[in-house]
């Protein structure tokens, strides 16, 4: 538990830092006046809103919703019967899927930019003279959270685990604090005021719903960060730490601005008194230190899915754990996540900048999670419509609800997660039928198994020591790379393998399960390993496990052979000219084959041939 309130709730944890802020400070293009019944009805709606999308949704019945342990988006899309997904509904529910993955890639981009500088901020308050190192300290802070990634979730987790305690004990004492001296606030649990603000004030009411939904928005990262600790410990710390202690704070952030409305500029800062203000800085740094670990987190297990499960290119997966498989660290999304922080931190300068920027992918992603549960409640596990559609339905209004407030942000900063998962998702869709199209034109050409083995058998070509591992796409076929090798080498090994390497729809795919093979004769073994979208392969110990089966091989005397494909552009495939040019610029620097599958480099062969597609 406590390492998962360490990874897992950081992002939600540091929401009462710029929440309320958003909803009252007069430099928020949204804000309202802080009037007793404005404060009472933004309570109301923050108090429902933790109630109905993270308890209720997520918390209760989403994380429900696990592939063997698994969660996120990726995930809940595997639960999905194959016939379904290949379906007639396939194309728009895969790209759903497919664009609300590559939004929660622009939400991990923000998440870590606008808590830190939500807490350095901070000092803002203690003195204006620190305004111009707020920038500058929050560059560093990120610089910092990134450069510690290597050491694995675990790792983290041991650090930040009792940081973020600390954290939440800290949020607890400074709101019931001030719900000590204006016990009225609570009166706000009650949804009639909700319903009187949107009365009230109208459309204006509505647009607050975009302030609103930042007390929420690590609710999809939970979800996502749920293959790391397992649902127990995740529901268990949410109803024990973390619901209470954020309530408790909104609450008396709440009463805070009922005795002074002043304090609409930072409320949050406001609950602290002036001999706490640099002490209360510092931990609020440390803890949105551990709230960008969620969805760093998140983003990691979401890249290594994609990659098994054939959206993303090879990237390198680094194992952080002996004892959990889905602790991993990715060195190149680890990159690309810092440069992007660094640079929307020097664009907007403000969290309150930022926060215009906050809220419309998480809510997009949340939306198209719904969707998808709708349809595994229906077809995995075989609800009836009275029971699936009513639940899905309200979920749904209360996403769409919280989208459509957001989007008015459009133009103030809610366009880059959205360009940024926009570009994701051009990457994802392109390398995958970039792939089925590759797949097509090397099937085309390919030769059945049965005719080269009768070549062998009539040839008779000459033989040499040890054993070769050509590495094959697919089980079906003569591997291409084979054939290069037989016309221009004219020998065989003793005893050659044919290895395959399928991606399967669940998490992991046991050891005693993973392989199977089969003798075709003249020393030619079909091999297949199955791996799960959460685990990485591994060449080398899928030929060790073949001595189960009965075939024994020597790896110090083992070579394997790989092809190296020159893709050419001007095949008759039906992609477009510049999706092609991209597939074969993403191929061209995707993580060798090499690495990606363990093998020694010293006992790689590499053959180069050209696939026109």
């Amino acid at each position: 538990m406590l390492a998962a309130l360490g990874v897992v709730y950081g992002d939600i944890g540091t929401s009462p830092l710029y929440a309320m802020k958003e909803c009252f400070s007069p430099i928020s293009p949204h804000h309202v006046d802080p009037t007793p019944q404005n404060v009472l009805g933004v309570l109301s709606l923050m108090f429902w809103a933790l109630m109905m999308v993270v308890t209720v949704k997520y918390v209760t019945f989403i994380t429900r919703a696990d592939n063997e342990g698994a969660g996120g988006i990726l995930a809940l899309l595997a639960l999905v019967p194959n016939s379904e997904r290949k379906g007639e509904g396939r194309g728009l529910l895969v790209l759903l899927v497919l664009f609300g993955a590559a939004l929660l890639y622009g939400d991990g981009v923000i998440t870590p930019a606008i808590s830190v500088l939500s807490a350095v901020e901070g000092l803002e308050v203690a003195t204006s003279t620190l305004k111009p190192a707020v920038v500058p300290i929050t560059c560093a802070v990120l610089l910092a959270v990134f450069l510690v990634q290597k050491r694995g979730t675990a790792g983290v987790g041991t650090i930040f685990g009792p940081v973020t305690l600390v954290w939440f004990v800290a949020l607890t004492l400074l709101g019931a604090k001030e719900i000590l001296h204006s016990p009225g606030v609570l009166r706000a649990v009650s949804p009639t005021y909700a319903v009187s603000f949107f009365v009230e004030n109208n459309v204006h009411g509505f647009l607050i719903l975009g302030a609103v939904v930042l007390c929420i928005t690590g609710g999809e990262a939970l979800y996502a960060d749920m293959g790391h600790f397992g649902r127990r410990p995740i529901k268990y710390t949410w109803y024990t730490i973390v619901w209470p202690g954020l309530l408790i704070n909104y609450f008396g952030q709440g009463a805070k601005l009922l005795e002074d409305p002043a304090a609409a500029a930072n409320p949050f800062y406001a609950l602290v008194p002036s001999w706490a203000l640099y002490p209360t800085v510092a931990i609020a740094t440390a803890a949105t230190v551990v709230a960008s670990q969620a969805l760093i987190s998140g983003a990691f297990s979401l890249t290594q899915q994609a990659v098994q499960l054939g959206y993303f290119p090879r990237v390198t997966v680094i194992h952080t754990s002996k004892d959990e498989a889905g602790q991993i660290y990715i060195p190149e999304v680890n990159s690309g996540l810092l440069i992007s922080c660094l640079v929307l931190v020097l664009a907007f300068k403000s969290s309150s900048a930022l926060a215009a920027a906050y809220g419309i992918a998480v809510t997009g992603t949340m939306g198209i999670t719904t969707v998808v549960y709708y349809v595994v409640t229906r077809k995995t596990w075989g609800w009836p419509v009275w029971k699936s559609l009513p639940l899905a339905g309200l979920f749904l209004v209360i996403d769409l609800a919280f989208f459509a407030a957001n989007s008015a942000k459009f133009f103030h900063g809610g366009w880059v997660p959205i360009v940024m998962g926009a570009a994701i998702f051009t990457v994802m869709t392109t390398w995958k039928t970039g792939r089925k199209h590759l797949a097509a034109a090397i099937k085309s050409v390919i030769l059945p198994l049965d005719t080269f083995l009768e070549d062998v058998k009539r040839v008779k070509p000459h033989r040499v020591r040890g054993t070769a591992v050509f590495m094959a796409s697919s089980p079906e076929g003569t591997p291409p790379i084979l054939l290069h090798h037989v016309k221009h080498n004219q020998v065989l090994h003793e005893q050659v393998v044919l290895l395959s390497i399928q991606a399967l729809n669940v998490p992991e795919v046991p050891e005693v399960r993973r392989m199977t093979v089969i003798p075709r004769g003249e020393g030619i073994y079909q091999v297949t390993a199955c791996y799960g979208f959460m685990q990485t392969p591994n060449a080398p110990s899928v030929l060790e496990g073949c001595k189960r089966h009965g075939l024994h091989i020597d790896l110090g005397r083992t070579s394997y052979y790989l092809g190296r494909e020159t893709l050419l552009t001007t095949g008759s495939s039906k992609m477009s000219r510049w999706r092609k040019w991209l597939f074969a610029f993403i191929s061209r620097n995707a993580r060798p084959a090499t690495a990606y599958f363990g093998l020694p480099p010293n006992r790689v062969v590499e053959l180069g041939m050209q696939v026109d597609f």
